[in-house]
């Protein structure tokens, strides 16, 4: 089997690929780590992309731009993402999953954000 991620992606742009073994206490706590707020909500994106996102915005983030603009790209209802977002997959039983690096690519590429050949954490 081929490892699976998690994309986590900021609103300055900066991102990071992390090993997201899917619906696992572990896995889910990964993504509430990386949002880190009570108010977590999931959205489907598409059939095979979810978004994990900060419901509330309660803590004052900035307007996540890069997910704005994925968003914005899949879907004809406009949607505001603040702070930190994490986008996993979705199975065929609807089950969260993890994905792949090459849709995390696409994904980055959807945010105006070039990734680079080896997928990373990036800082800037």
């Amino acid at each position: 089997m081929s490892a699976a991620f998690a994309l986590v992606l900021r609103p300055d742009a900066s991102f990071k690929a992390i090993e997201f073994s899917g619906d696992s206490p572990a896995g889910l706590s990964a993504i509430y780590s990386e949002i880190d707020s009570p108010n977590i909500a999931v959205m489907d994106l598409s059939p095979r992309v979810s978004v994990w996102l900060d419901d509330d915005a309660i803590n004052g983030a900035a307007l996540n731009r890069p997910a704005k603009a994925i968003h914005a790209a899949t879907t004809l209802v406009p949607h505001d993402y603040y702070g930190t977002v994490v986008y996993t997959g979705i199975d065929a039983q609807n089950r969260t999953t993890g994905l792949t690096l090459d849709r995390c690519t696409v994904l980055l590429e959807l945010a105006g954000i070039d990734a680079p050949e080896t997928l990373h954490e990036r800082t800037s």
